[in-house]
């Protein structure tokens, strides 16, 4: 918010960046993704009672040879880029989608995102959710199965996985989330969550997460890809998106997701945009990234961990919105 000088760096890695004057500090930051979702969202009515807390949707399995190859490992890979190497330190950030270029882009072509366990599990346990009815991982994350469920009676809705946009598969001629191949789950649906089809979902949410879409796309297609899943999302019945708008580093998303959902379950009148404005600053002053010695190998202060998420939508969320 007004010149500075970047300090000396200081243990731990990127502390230095909590000296900067962000705009974090000061404002909570709400954008639309057109003036017909805000027209939407005006005309969306208050949530009822009786919702349960939670349903997250992640690590989905885009071919048969994910599928096994998950279950022969005891524990879920970490499938992540080396991209992103700041100051000779190497920070992993979620693999994305390379489709472009290739003569033939199938869904068998996504990397996988197992790491996204960790934290649709991790929102699950801040938002009090059960597990074993609510969260859908692997060969569960699958499309017949978002389709099939009443998604009405959920507060937030998650979705960890690519978000795509015309062009990135073969025959995808408008946004969709990817989710997991028909070879694993055995139903009749192409594994592709389309806007068409999420304007057909009934949705009662205060939240819909849109967790390691990468929906900035370097030639700027990603503005399609958050302006039309947006609408769609708000059409369905939706009062806000939470998106990811680059590649992300696994623990600080998992840190800044949770932190932001116990903040608002803690505080009834918490604002969504506030909510995140104090997730923010939590992470730069006093999250980082521990090693399995509990010790601090770097800050989160680094906007790369704790800038990529955006509120879309309705930045509010008074009591009444809320069962």
């Amino acid at each position: 918010t007004k010149p500075v000088k970047l300090g000396p760096e200081k243990a731990p890695l990127f502390a230095n960046h909590r000296d900067v004057p962000w705009l974090a500090r000061t404002h909570g930051v709400t954008v639309l993704p057109s003036v017909a979702s805000l027209k939407a969202l005006r005309g969306t009515t208050a949530a009822g009672g009786g919702r349960r807390p939670f349903a997250g949707f992640g690590d989905p399995y885009f071919s048969k040879s994910q599928e096994l190859a998950a279950a022969e490992q005891a524990e879920p890979v970490q499938v992540a880029s080396a991209e992103g190497a700041i100051r000779g330190l190497p920070v992993k950030l979620r693999s994305k989608p390379q489709t472009r270029g290739v003569d033939s882009a199938t869904l068998a072509l996504l990397p996988r995102l197992a790491d996204t366990r960790t934290e649709i599990n991790a929102i699950a346990q801040a938002l009090g959710a059960d597990p074993s009815r609510d969260v859908f991982l692997g060969a569960k994350a699958g499309e017949g199965q978002v389709k099939t469920m009443d998604l009405s009676g959920f507060k937030v809705i998650a979705f960890a996985t690519h978000g795509l946009v015309a062009g990135d598969l073969n025959g995808l001629s408008q946004p969709a989330l990817a989710l997991s191949s028909p070879e694993v789950t055995g139903d009749r649906e192409d594994g592709l969550l389309t806007m068409g089809e999420i304007l057909g979902l009934k949705l009662n949410a205060d939240w819909a997460v849109l967790s390691a879409c990468n929906t900035a796309a370097a030639d700027g297609r990603g503005a399609e890809a958050v302006s039309g899943l947006g609408r769609a999302f708000f059409y369905a019945g939706t009062r806000a998106l939470l998106v990811s708008n680059w590649p992300v580093h696994s623990a600080a998303t998992a840190e800044l997701t949770t932190d932001l959902f116990r903040r608002q379950a803690a505080d009834d009148n918490l604002s969504r945009a506030e909510a995140l404005r104090q997730t923010r600053i939590h992470l730069i002053d006093e999250a980082g990234f521990k090693d399995n010695q509990g010790r601090t190998v770097f800050s989160y202060a680094h906007p790369i961990f704790w800038a990529p998420f955006t509120v879309v939508g309705d930045g509010g969320g008074a009591r009444e919105l809320r069962s």
